[in-house]
């Protein structure tokens, strides 16, 4: 399991710089989303990519030691404005494309979070959008990687593994990150909710995140960094050894050289111990 990061943790860049930066630092791998890492270029109009761009994009990286191990998105997949929902498909659409061109096996997504109730029609229009990409990712050998988080329409582990009975395709993979999985009502059995996530969905996952929670004195659930928090570290690093052995982690939250350094620290140290 190799620890890498979230680029844009770094700020947004020129894409050399970025990529020396991440190197410098001693991260192997990154999870990369382009409009929010990238300053050379505006990502968010999309249709800039091109196998030059992406190729030259790959290089910098690799000149630093640093492979992209997930493409992000950060897109709503259900939104009830279909010229919106056309737009996030064909922008996932065009990082499908240029994943290989990237060295990146897996375009990741969180689906989106509702706008006020959501209803049935929501979680079809979800489908739909899903399988729509599915099929784009089965031409080019890339992996959709879903992640469940709170507040989104899939925020659980049982509802993403119900997602993927209905649109049963091999290449649909899951983001697993237990953070995005707790909530306040059920923190103290996060271990409970741990395990039942990889129970349900262990098999499928192509990458995993790393950032943790903590109840503070407002009674509310806070997101800090791995090793911050009161999340069961031992626990997940167990888990992921034991299902999926040297499967890529992507650190949180971590937004200093020094945070990082720690942070880094401290996910190996809870790895190596579980191993042992």
């Amino acid at each position: 399991m190799s620890v890498g990061i979230l680029a844009h943790l770094f700020g947004k860049l020129p894409y050399k710089q970025l990529a020396y930066e991440i190197g410098s630092e001693g991260f192997k791998h990154v999870q990369l989303a382009m409009w929010k890492a990238i300053e050379d270029y505006d990502f968010n109009k999309g249709g800039l990519l091109n196998p030059g761009l992406a190729k030259d994009i790959k290089e910098e990286f690799a000149k630093n030691g640093v492979s992209i191990s997930v493409l992000a998105c950060y897109l709503h997949f259900y939104d009830r404005d279909e010229q919106k929902r056309r737009e996030n498909i064909e922008r996932f659409k065009e990082l499908i494309r240029y994943a290989p061109h990237l060295g990146a096996p897996i375009v990741a997504m969180e689906v989106g979070k509702p706008k006020g109730e959501v209803d049935d029609s929501d979680w079809v229009t979800l489908r739909e959008s899903i399988e729509e990409l599915v099929e784009e990712a089965e031409k080019w050998g890339v992996i959709v990687g879903i992640e469940p988080a709170n507040d989104h329409l899939i925020e659980s582990a049982a509802q993403l593994k119900q997602m993927m009975e209905e649109v049963p395709s091999s290449n649909i993979g899951v983001v697993i990150d237990p953070g995005n999985l707790l909530k306040t009502h059920n923190f103290k059995e996060q271990d409970q909710v741990i395990e039942e996530a990889f129970e349900l969905l262990g098999d499928r996952i192509v990458a995993a995140h790393a950032k943790d929670r903590i109840i503070l004195d407002d009674n509310e659930l806070h997101t800090v960094r791995a090793g911050q928090g009161e999340m069961n570290y031992e626990l997940y690093m167990k888990l992921l050894n034991q299902y999926k052995p040297q499967v890529n982690i992507i650190m949180e939250h971590a937004k200093t050289t020094e945070e990082r350094r720690e942070t880094k620290f401290f996910i190996e140290n809870i790895r190596g111990q579980v191993s042992k």
